[in-house]
């Protein structure tokens, strides 16, 4: 094996991404370093490049939705061996120590170490990554579309399998984006009548291909109306980062029903205390989840044909890569693949 790397690197907050040689790091006590063999563009990685996350130093290297394999294991590494195919996603390591942590509750914990934040992140050839932040990819999937399931994928099942809805409920994903396209097979994959609402109508016919019974268009319709006359909604999921969607859509929900707010938005939902009161309606936000999440995720996807939509870039064009997603031009993941 080569003993140096290429990264892609920004030196500074919103700078401009450089490819530069480093030394192969060795794994320590409890690491493994894995061989990057995808690694997907998601719109957290322009915060975090751009200075807004506050734990992040630079030179920066990105990453968090990695594919690849083991080569290299260090001390007291137990259960995996070079060779198997493991991933990581936003849950990159945790502490063990704070009141999370000792509750299992291990996305949330203080110290949470995310990939390119906590520690250098896929836009690599290779990486460092804490054990405990490992999960396995299933043959079923390949690595370009793997890669973008440690995240964003995980972040729609997770956020559906816990949202309280079952199978044969009305469940609306807003957003037919990076994130939404996804929610939509999850959805229409785990049983529920599946709603997908998006500005316009040019993403109708995508939607129902990817598994969507009814669609909604946010601009000519009003979405409230519009889920109540389907009997309301048990779940609104909410991937896309638009609080006035999220707000519009909150009176479509069926009395008890819950808002799922996964799209990280800067604006407020416009929701007052009488629609909760009326109807016992709630709102949750979901982030993330543990590798064992991500298993979950990837074995789900495997089995019932949920896959991103994706486009594939070499490593060395990360700068264009981050242009093309940050464009809204890329349908729907941009994911980078090392070219040695």
């Amino acid at each position: 094996m080569n003993s140096t790397m290429l990264v892609a690197q920004v030196p500074c907050a919103a700078g401009k991404f450089q490819l530069v040689e480093r030394t192969l790091p060795e794994p320590g006590r409890g690491r493994v370093r894995l061989t990057v063999e995808a690694c997907g563009v998601c719109h957290s990685d322009a915060g975090m490049t751009g200075g807004h996350f506050p734990a992040g130093a630079f030179p920066m290297v990105p990453g968090h939705e990695v594919a690849g394999r083991i080569d290299a294991v260090g001390e007291g590494v137990l259960g995996w061996e070079p060779g198997d195919r493991a991933g990581v996603g936003w849950h990159g390591g945790h502490c063990g120590r704070c009141r999370q942590c000792r509750a299992g509750d291990f996305i949330e914990c203080r110290e949470l170490r995310i990939p390119g934040l906590g520690y250098d992140g896929g836009y690599a050839e290779a990486m460092i990554v804490p054990v405990e932040a490992l999960a396995r990819i299933p043959d079923g999937l390949t690595a370009a579309e793997a890669a973008p399931l440690m995240c964003a994928g995980v972040t729609s099942f997770n956020g559906l399998r816990r949202s309280g809805a079952v199978a044969g409920d009305l469940v609306a994903v807003l957003g037919v984006g990076g994130v939404g396209h996804m929610g939509v097979q999850f959805a229409a994959a785990m049983g529920f009548e599946t709603v997908a609402v998006a500005r316009g109508r040019a993403k109708e016919a995508l939607a129902r291909e990817l598994g969507a019974h009814h669609y909604i268009d946010s601009e000519g319709q009003d979405v409230a109306k519009a889920l109540a006359e389907l009997g309301g909604a048990s779940v609104v999921f909410a991937t896309a980062a638009d609080a006035a969607v999220m707000t519009a859509a909150f009176e479509g929900l069926a009395p008890r029903g819950r808002l799922v707010v996964i799209g990280a938005s800067p604006e407020p939902i416009g929701v007052n205390p009488t629609q909760f009161l009326f109807g016992s309606r709630t709102v949750t936000g979901h982030a993330s989840g543990t590798s064992l999440d991500i298993e979950d995720t990837l074995a789900f996807a495997a089995r019932t044909g949920v896959r991103p939509m994706i486009e594939t870039m070499p490593l060395e064009q990360a700068q264009q890569a981050h242009e093309r997603m940050l464009s809204g031009q890329a349908r729907f993941r941009v994911v980078l693949t090392p070219s040695r």
